[in-house]
């Protein structure tokens, strides 16, 4: 049976908005890819020789006052260039800082907090691990796992509402687990370095205010996309068609 959220619990959940919207959201991602891997190319290909060519004005993400690595901005102003998102709420997790930034459809900021993540850094999931008793779970294969992933509200057997990122890892975003004293998990999220925060089966953990007052409501009426940066390897080797932005941005003409 799989672990709910692994920190949060035993259910198989019903996933009735994810299943619908997953097809659309993943089909749309791949035509990013698409246009990006062809229609880019073919749109050079078609200026003339010897023609000006301005550099692309890239969208900047506003995230407020929060305080936001380059990686997480970057990702951020791609997902809005690209339409990534589909029209959909959207999450970065900066696993390197520990944070985690909410986004409307449009792009606006709802709200930024700390989190809690995996016990063991890593960018992949164990094979099958979704399917594992916690039990069994080997602190070296407690990892967050990188990526794009189509998530959507449900509740756990307590009745608590949880975001599940990853089904078949079994990787939820959710409030706070505080049922372990020793782990002192209220502790180290309040603490203000990034350095205390390993210590899940690999769930995102967050405040539980954030969880309630920014992340419900965000993906109350509709699935949306959780992104969730590498810390072991570059984000374009996670998100090709990142990379691929970045390459043509690199190569276009500076502007005149």
């Amino acid at each position: 049976m799989k672990s709910e959220g692994k920190d949060g619990g035993r259910r198989l959940p019903s996933l009735p908005r994810a299943a619908r919207r997953a097809g659309r959201l993943a089909g749309l991602f791949g035509a990013s890819l698409l246009s990006m891997a062809l229609g880019g190319d073919a749109a050079w290909a078609a200026e003339p020789a010897g023609a000006v060519v301005d550099a692309p004005q890239r969208r900047v993400a506003d995230f407020a006052r929060e305080r936001a690595s380059g990686p997480a901005r970057e990702l951020a102003g791609w997902v809005l260039d690209s339409g990534d998102n589909g029209g959909e709420p959207f999450v970065i997790v900066d696993k390197a800082e520990a944070a985690v930034f909410v986004f409307d459809d449009g792009g606006r900021l709802l709200g930024a907090g700390a989190a809690l993540l995996g016990l063991a850094r890593g960018d992949d999931a164990v094979p099958g691990i979704g399917q594992r008793a916690l039990s069994s779970i080997l602190p070296a294969e407690r990892t967050t796992p990188a990526g794009r992933f189509v998530a959507s509200l449900d509740r756990n057997v307590h009745g608590w509402p949880i975001l599940w990122v990853d089904y078949d890892t079994a990787i939820s975003l959710h409030s706070v687990v505080t049922s372990q004293r020793a782990e002192r998990r209220a502790e180290r999220l309040a603490s203000p370095t990034p350095d205390d925060n390993r210590i899940s089966y690999g769930c995102i953990n967050v405040a539980p205010a954030f969880f309630g007052k920014v992340v419900v409501p965000a993906f109350r009426h509709s699935s949306g996309i959780v992104y969730v940066l590498p810390e072991t390897r570059p984000a374009g080797e996670v998100f090709a068609a990142l990379a691929r932005a970045n390459a043509r941005h690199a190569v276009a003409p500076a502007p005149h």
